[in-house]
Order: structure tokens, then sequence, then C-alpha cells
């Protein structure tokens, strides 16, 4: 199959196209600037500039641009690239797919987020939204972004990402340096679910979502066994033979991360339900797992 694929040059698109390019399918990477070469295309998301006939011509177009959550949340800058970043790019992407005469499959990706703090309530894809951080209501927006791919007749399949973790990048790397300082441990009581899941499993599961022709709609990508952040925290400690004993108190937490406070301190219990029923079987289910993996070179 033939890919387009934007933000590839990052954590998880670096890992997506090698998995792809190992199975034997074709991608070419929407870049920001000079292409160099067949396997690249120029596009500029802001200026509204893309070359459609590579749209046309692929069987798959995968979105996962978007800014790094690390920045200054209380920055009205940083909010607002959060925003356009994920938003713009990938209304751009819906609008070329629903312009063209041929529909490839569009795989967009989103965030947990979406769902708002829900506490202990098991949340499927079936699970509406709620009132929750800025990166909920960003989540929201960048659903319907897709909108114009959908409307004109394309598959199209939102990537409900949680915390994607291995050594190699994401989260996992300022975790490390984190946990291994021996200054860790739970952030405010720690009651509240961590969704989680492994690059290996997220990568797979990316890849089974745009091979099947039947998969549509939203979907959680995370491990079928969610921990507490608590849980997460003994775990990883464990790992790594360190401590886990000096918890983060949540006021602290909300004077730091400001609107982006309930992304550390809300509760969110996702299980991949969908993924699932579809016959896709995680690898590494749970957190004990997961961090294995995470581990691994």
């Amino acid at each position: 199959m033939r890919f387009l694929i934007a933000g590839s040059s990052g954590f998880l698109g670096t890992a997506l196209r090698r998995h792809l390019r190992e199975e034997g399918h074709e991608v070419v990477r929407l870049v920001r600037g000079e292409a160099h070469g067949a396997g690249e295309s120029s596009w500029d998301p802001y200026a509204g500039e893309l070359d459609r006939d590579q749209v046309e011509r692929a069987d798959v177009v995968v979105n996962l641009a978007g800014r790094p959550l690390l920045g200054n949340p209380h920055s009205a800058a940083y909010r607002r690239e959060l925003r356009e970043s994920r938003v713009t790019t990938t209304a751009v992407l819906a609008e070329a797919i629903a312009a063209g005469d041929r529909k490839p499959a569009y795989l967009a990706q989103n965030g947990t987020a979406f769902y708002g703090d829900r506490g202990a309530e098991m949340l499927t894809e079936e699970a509406g939204t709620a009132p929750g951080s800025i990166l909920t209501d960003v989540t929201r927006e960048w659903q319907d972004a897709t909108l114009p791919a959908s409307e004109a007749g394309a598959r199209v399949c939102i990537l409900r990402t949680g915390p994607v973790l291995h050594r190699s990048g994401g989260a996992m790397k300022p975790l490390l340096l984190l946990f291994r300082s021996g200054l860790a441990g739970r952030l405010g009581g720690g009651q509240q679910y961590f969704p989680v899941a492994s690059l290996h499993d997220w990568v797979r599961a990316t890849t089974f979502l745009a091979t099947n022709e039947t998969s549509a709609g939203p979907y959680n990508m995370t491990a079928p066994d969610p921990p507490t952040n608590a849980e997460f925290t003994r775990a990883l400690g464990a790992a790594l033979g360190r401590p886990t004993v000096i918890p983060v108190p949540g006021p602290l937490i909300r004077l730091g991360a400001g609107p982006l406070a309930p992304e550390l301190l809300g509760s969110l219990r996702t299980v991949p339900a969908k993924l699932q029923a579809e016959g896709f079987t995680f690898r590494h289910p749970g957190v004990e797992a997961v961090i294995r993996a995470a581990l691994e070179e």
C-alpha cells in the first residue's frame, strides 16, 4: 500500500514509517521545506499548500503532526500553537481528501483527553466527552476537522492516543531522567487512571487500522489494562530499581502546569474496546509489560 504521512519525523511518525517499510509498504513523507527525492513531498498546511496528486495516489493518509506538549502552558502562544498545529493540519488533509475523485483512508491522530476527567468510569469509544483541560477542547476541534473527509465518503479512523512509551523518545525520556534521579513519586493522590501503550503495540495497531478496510471511527490506542498513576509510578520505579517515595502535591502541579494540570491529575480509564472487538491483540496489555517493552533497545 502507498502511505502519505504528515508528522513522519516525530517520535511516533519515525517508528510508524520504519515499520510500514519493513512490512513492504511505500511511504511518502509530507515535509515542511524542500522535498528530497520521491519519498518526500513538500507542504505548507498554514498556507493551504499541498500536492493534491500525492493525496489522490495514496491508499492511506496519516496525520501525526502537532506541536509537542512540552512547553509553557501559561503562554498564549503555546496554547495557540498547540491547537493550530493539530486542527489546521488535520483540516487541510481532510479537505484535500474530500476534493479528490479517489478517496484514500484517513488516519488522524487525536488524544484520550477527548473524554475529560472521568474518575474510575470505564471509557470505551462510545463514551462521550466531558469538561477537562484545554487539550480536551483541542481534541474536539481536532476530531471535527476530519469531517470533510468522512462526509465525502472516505474511511476515517480517529486515533485517541495516550502516552506511548519507549526509551527512544516521547514521554519516556523525561520520565527516565526523573525516575533515575530517585526524586520521582506519584502525582497528587495517585488514584487517577493513566492510560499508556507500548510503542510496539501502537505501531501495530495503527497499521492494523490502516490495512483493515472495515475499521472506521474513533479508537482508543491504549493498553487494555490501564494503571493508576500510583501503579505506574511503582512499576517504573521497580523496573529501574529506584525509589518512588516523594509525591508531588496536587496544588504544586496546578500552580506549575496551569491549564494543563488536568492532564496530570485527571483520570482516564480508557480501554481499546473497538480494536479488540475487531481482532487486534495487544502484546503488552498491562503496565509491567508496557514498561518492559519501553525499556528495550
